[in-house]
């Protein structure tokens, strides 16, 4: 924002997918019912120019990020909407996350012919996703499916299940959500079954550092998107990851939440690409403590077991990518490409 003063417009930064849209258009409604004009700036991000290609290829889904981040520290845009299990845990200079905005559903969604749960699926049934944490929790539960890798739009997916191709997909119930098709899921998974990615169903809005701390209009707004719960849980996945230091491609999950007595109960497991083995804990503690929460559960894990997984991932991992400490391998481009 260049001023403060009354209801300049606000210039929001978006991918140019569909589901990107989807998720601002939430996010510019909510401002918008708050009195402030907003703009939707789409941006083509690398991962969407480059979206027939693998994503441990690319780096890990910060490069659903990078573009935005550029447009935001060039002045292009005011925000940036994103989803959050995108954004690598470190830091950018110059750039706040302003707002979290409540969660919409974190799980898992299954979408088969004929309606069919995933333990209901015949052997041998083709199931397809673009994410290895979902693979290897496919191959640990089911180790009698064919898992097999699929790329494309939600669009894309579903048509192939419609088609033949696959006997059912694994996608986020919050994709299906916003894009009005969450009546398609045969299943939402239960994480005990299949747990999530760390910041699933999470948007994260972003604007310059300077611009939070100068333009108290922007600051009220950004305050207003905040749900505290949210913010709470998401950190305390992002620490998880941070402190695993997981490479790009790492079957990591992790999934934080609120409980009836206040306190915020962290679940993390690292998986094996095979689905040989699992190392999974959870602790509870305060939502004051969130970071110190994931770092506790993150060392719990790796005295448990996960440091090996970790490391034979990475080394499977180094002729496709960089380890990217702090990026993980969900591929989630369930937007149109343009």
């Amino acid at each position: 924002m260049t001023t403060t003063a009354a209801l300049a417009v606000l210039r929001l930064g978006t991918r140019r997918s569909a589901l990107a849209r989807a998720q601002a258009e939430t996010v510019a409604a909510r401002l918008r019912a708050a009195g402030q004009p907003v703009e939707l700036v789409a941006v083509h991000t690398e991962g969407d120019r480059l979206a027939d290609r693998a994503l441990r290829d690319l780096g890990g889904s910060g490069v659903f990020v990078a573009d935005l981040r550029a447009r935001l520290l060039a002045g292009e845009v005011d925000v940036v909407v994103h989803s959050l299990k995108d954004l690598p845990t470190a830091d950018v200079a110059g750039l706040a996350l302003a707002a979290v905005p409540p969660r919409e559903n974190p799980r898992d969604a299954v979408v088969s012919r004929g309606g069919l749960p995933l333990l209901a699926l015949p052997p041998g049934a083709i199931v397809g996703t673009g994410s290895p944490r979902r693979e290897a929790q496919l191959r640990h539960v089911r180790p009698d499916l064919d898992v097999r890798p699929i790329r494309g739009n939600v669009d894309t997916r579903l048509r192939k299940v419609a088609d033949g191709e696959f006997d059912a997909v694994v996608v986020a119930a919050a994709g299906l959500a916003r894009l009005g098709r969450i009546a398609e899921a045969s299943e939402i998974l239960d994480p005990a079954v299949m747990l999530p990615a760390p910041g699933q169903g999470a948007l994260a809005v972003e604007c310059r550092a300077a611009d939070l701390g100068e333009d108290e209009r922007l600051a009220a707004l950004m305050s207003g998107l905040d749900d505290p719960a949210t913010r709470a849980a998401v950190t305390a996945e992002r620490s998880v990851l941070a402190a695993l230091q997981a490479g790009c491609s790492a079957p990591v999950a992790a999934l934080a939440e609120v409980q009836a007595d206040g306190r915020l109960r962290l679940e993390a497991a690292v998986i094996a690409r095979a689905g040989t083995a699992v190392v999974r804990d959870s602790l509870t503690g305060a939502v004051e403590e969130a970071v110190d929460l994931g770092r506790r559960l993150a060392t719990r894990l790796l005295a448990h077991g996960a440091a090996p997984i970790l490391a034979d991932q990475r080394g499977r991992t180094t002729t496709h990518a960089p380890d990217n400490p702090g990026r993980y391998g969900d591929d989630e481009r369930t937007g149109q490409r343009q």
